[in-house]
């Protein structure tokens, strides 16, 4: 596997950078970053809504795992995953996209009876522009990542070779009860082995309204925040994943007021969260944002430059901003830098198809420094 990179400015993980975050960050790892999270095949028709389709790009994506993939191709990060895999061709597709990242993959392997699966989810999302919102919807039906659950993966192995992060995220516990579980147990594994635990709210209104709605939501992303050391979400995720209080109706913008306001309920609430992040935009509309980002570390509030994005693809740019941010923190990052290049990284995902990154180190590295779109010759 590639050795980890180190972007400018940066530093090996150090005492100081640790107290400075509230974290200890182990040095080194077999793997410096592990997701846990189900996996999809994203169709995608471009600008032509669904209904009107005639072909689709394939994406292969996973909350979870578009996090470790980025880490992973852009960074140079060794990152895996622990997923559900289905032996079928569908997931042949799949292992293959994961491998060609360079994400390294622990299975538990499913046999597909050859029509009705398990399967892999399928997720649906066209591009649209202008006025026109894009749409995304689910065929999750008897997904395989559903069936996970505690003593699906040995843990203890796993973590013996030394795992510095481990992730997941709202999406994948959203899919079952046991999908909780297994969060929990994994979490639990983790923090015995002195990873950092981090979790990416992610609330999605249509998946956990199949799974209780918003009540069940909050009771579960409650039971896992509890063992969370960083936390990615929104003002809104805030609100309807865990339930702290906030504005009537809060849509989420530029300003982090609202954001920052939350905090001292959110540490009260959950005392081992020690850093908590988020993208910011204002959507002027589908193809053009306001773009910032804004981070919480240890009682100190960051806060990125605001850019105008022309935004290609929407999907995975969240998920380009944890990668970002947690490379920073993985590299002993100040907190500021930090928070620039996931700002960066997440706006360079943007723009380009799929839900995982196709920009390179320097890319990100230039862009976080204030770098422009000129022709680079």
């Amino acid at each position: 596997m590639r050795p980890a990179a180190r972007a400018p400015g940066t530093r090996a993980m150090t005492h100081d950078s640790g107290a400075t975050y509230g974290l200890v960050i182990p040095e080194r790892g077999a793997l410096d970053f592990l997701a846990l999270g189900g996996m999809a095949i994203r169709l995608d028709p471009g600008i032509v809504p669904f209904r009107k389709a005639r072909e689709a790009a394939i994406h292969v994506s996973g909350g979870e795992y578009n996090v470790a993939a980025n880490l992973a191709d852009c960074f140079g990060l060794r990152a895996g995953i622990a997923t559900a895999m289905v032996d079928h061709p569908l997931g042949d597709l799949v292992d293959e996209r994961i491998r060609a990242m360079g994400v390294r993959p622990t299975y538990r392997r499913f046999a597909h009876d050859g029509v009705r699966g398990p399967n892999i989810a399928t997720v649906y999302s066209d591009r649209p522009v202008g006025v026109r919102a894009p749409v995304v919807f689910y065929n999750r039906a008897d997904e395989a990542a559903a069936r996970l659950a505690p003593g699906d993966f040995d843990w203890a192995t796993i973590f013996d070779g030394g795992v510095r992060w481990f992730h997941s995220g709202g999406i994948f516990a959203a899919l079952s009860p046991s999908s909780t579980d297994l969060i929990v147990e994994a979490m639990t594994a983790a923090r015995e082995a002195g990873a950092i635990v981090s979790f990416d709210l992610n609330y999605r209104g249509k998946i956990w309204g199949a799974r209780g709605g918003l009540a069940q939501a909050q009771k579960v992303m409650q039971r896992i925040v509890e063992h969370v050391d960083v936390l990615v979400g929104n003002e809104e995720d805030l609100q309807q994943g865990l339930g702290i209080p906030g504005p009537e109706a809060a849509t989420p913008g530029l300003d982090p007021s609202t954001f920052l306001g939350m905090i001292s309920q959110v540490v009260s609430r959950y005392p081992r969260v020690k850093v908590v992040a988020t993208t910011l935009r204002q959507v002027h509309s589908t193809s053009r944002h306001s773009w910032s980002a804004v981070a919480w570390v240890n009682g100190s509030s960051y806060l990125a430059p605001t850019m105008e994005l022309d935004v290609y693809d929407r999907v995975g740019g969240g998920d380009g901003f944890a990668a970002g941010f947690f490379f920073g923190l993985l590299t002993g990052a100040e907190p500021d830098e930090a928070l620039r290049l996931g700002w960066a990284h997440g706006a360079l995902v943007a723009t380009y198809p799929g839900d995982t990154t196709m920009a390179t180190l320097a890319q990100v590295q230039a862009l976080a420094r204030g770098g422009s779109a000129r022709i680079q010759r």
